[in-house]
């Protein structure tokens, strides 16, 4: 330990929800020196609890202000002198609220980087409309493209847009820190679950903007490259990809008159003549199990099973990765989280405390702050700070 990438970075995390603690989790993980800001009631416990509360907020360290009263925010603000990154998600207008906005912090600290998600955006139209991750998925054209033909829409089983707009802040936050070392000065990072929706729309974007298509659902097939999808097995499904050599690929699942068919010659007609073509491919692979396939398929043409959330960690290639790593919950109890999906040849990601509960640091961190024991007392007697014990 203590040899991560971001060692000697110190985050104030003020993030609740999803998005925004997914950039900071990152930021965690790559060894930033974490400390959460939880408020003393409401939508800071949104998320937090609970097995997706545990994989969020590991590798931090925690403190309970009350950001409406001066002497929390005082704290906060101390923080903020000693912080290299600020974290939040707030509805646009809340941190000018607060009075924790860009310009007033960097009064402080101009070397602060300050990282911002919203819904929609920081100004326009929406700005202010309270935003999640399903309604950017709609508004960003991601609902429209997923699901089978004509079954309307439908959202994507993960919360995408979420998890796009922390990853993509996180990328802007390291940006904005390697900027500083030329320039001296931090900078206002932000992005949007919509801004992120539409960016992960990419291909789909592109086939609108250059070419002018509207594109539709296609259910689990590829939308321009046939075949390419999802295929039911005797006892499951797969997914399998005919890049290249399409003759070669109907021999090996046993169907070399595919291959001959005039309407599958070329690429443009296979595309044309999809539904046929599936339905032909999906009679082929009901022939064995996926198990079968994958003896003779996997290695030779771009294939994969298509598994539950429970045999994808039971899958060989998964264990030898090692997905996962354990770690103790706020309760002293053991438990699995995923590990940094990064590997470092030198200087590791890493996962190295479990989440805490809100609050565990108070004292700590308020120490750190300069805080002798008697302001402590005060802080917490007022309830401009608590620790986990009066929450």
């Amino acid at each position: 330990m203590g040899n991560e990438p971001l060692e000697g970075i110190r985050v104030v995390d003020l993030a609740v929800a999803r998005a925004g603690p997914t950039c900071v989790r990152q930021l965690a993980d790559l060894g930033a020196d974490v400390v959460q800001v939880a408020a003393p009631r409401g939508v800071a416990a949104f998320a937090s609890g609970g097995s997706d509360g545990q994989n969020l907020h590991r590798n931090k360290r925690s403190v309970v202000l009350d950001l409406t009263l001066d002497d929390g925010r005082d704290v906060l603000l101390r923080l903020v002198e000693q912080a290299d990154v600020l974290v939040e998600n707030f509805r646009p207008s809340v941190k000018y609220k607060l009075r924790i906005d860009p310009d007033t912090l960097w009064a402080l600290n101009p070397r602060l980087v300050y990282a911002s998600i919203s819904g929609f955006g920081q100004d326009g139209p929406y700005a202010d409309y309270p935003g999640v991750d399903q309604i950017a998925q709609g508004l960003g054209g991601l609902m429209s493209v997923t699901g089978p033909p004509g079954t309307g829409p439908s959202r994507a089983g993960i919360a995408i847009s979420d998890t796009a707009a922390g990853t993509i802040l996180t990328q802007g936050v390291l940006a904005a820190l390697i900027a500083r070392e030329r320039t001296g000065r931090g900078q206002w990072v932000r992005t949007s679950l919509l801004e992120a929706m539409i960016s992960f729309m990419d291909f789909q974007a592109a086939r609108w903007l250059i070419d002018g298509d509207v594109p539709g659902q296609v259910g689990n097939q590829h939308p321009t490259i046939v075949p390419m999808g999802a295929y039911p097995t005797a006892d499951g499904y797969v997914n399998v990809s005919a890049l290249g050599d399409f003759a070669g690929f109907c021999a090996l699942i046993g169907a070399p008159e595919l291959a001959d068919d005039p309407r599958y010659t070329d690429a443009a007609s296979r595309l044309a003549n999809r539904e046929e073509l599936d339905r032909a491919l999906a009679d082929a692979f009901r022939g064995r199990t996926t198990a079968e396939w994958m003896e003779r398929l996997a290695g030779v043409v771009p294939f994969g099973p298509v598994l539950r959330i429970d045999e994808v960690f039971a899958d060989p290639q998964v264990q030898h990765l090692g997905m996962t790593t354990r770690v103790e919950d706020p309760s002293g109890h053991a438990i699995d989280v995923l590990r940094p999906p990064l590997t470092f040849s030198d200087t590791p990601a890493t996962v190295r405390r479990g989440p805490p509960a809100f609050g565990t640091h108070t004292r700590e961190v308020l120490a750190e702050l300069g805080y002798d024991d008697g302001e402590v007392r005060a802080l917490l007697s007022s309830g401009a700070a608590a620790t986990e014990t009066q929450r």
